[in-house]
C-alpha cells in the first residue's frame, strides 16, 4: 500500500470514528489535539489502526508517533 493510499483510507476512517472534521486531519497536525484524545482514545485509535492496517504498535512506540504524517510513514514502513 502507498503512502498517499494509507493516507486516502486513514483520514476519513479517523475522522468518522473520532467525530472531527476530516480537513482537521493533515500531515504536520499533533494527533492528540486533533482528535482531541485522552489515554482511551488513544488506545481506540491505537485499536483501529492494528485492526485496519494488520500493523501492530507497541505501547514503546507511541511517543514516536505525534503527527498524522508520522502515522503515516509508521504504517508504510511497518506493513507487513
Amino acid at each position: 500500500m502507498t503512502k498517499e493510499e494509507i493516507i486516502e483510507k486513514v483520514n476519513p476512517l479517523l475522522a468518522e470514528e473520532f467525530e472531527v472534521e476530516e480537513s482537521d486531519i493533515t500531515p504536520d497536525a499533533i494527533i492528540k489535539d486533533a482528535l482531541e484524545l485522552d489515554s482511551l482514545s488513544l488506545v481506540d485509535l491505537v485499536a483501529v489502526i492494528e485492526h485496519t492496517f494488520k500493523v501492530k504498535i507497541p505501547a514503546a512506540d507511541l511517543p514516536t508517533v505525534k503527527t498524522f504524517e508520522d502515522l503515516y510513514n509508521y504504517i508504510e514502513s511497518h506493513q507487513a
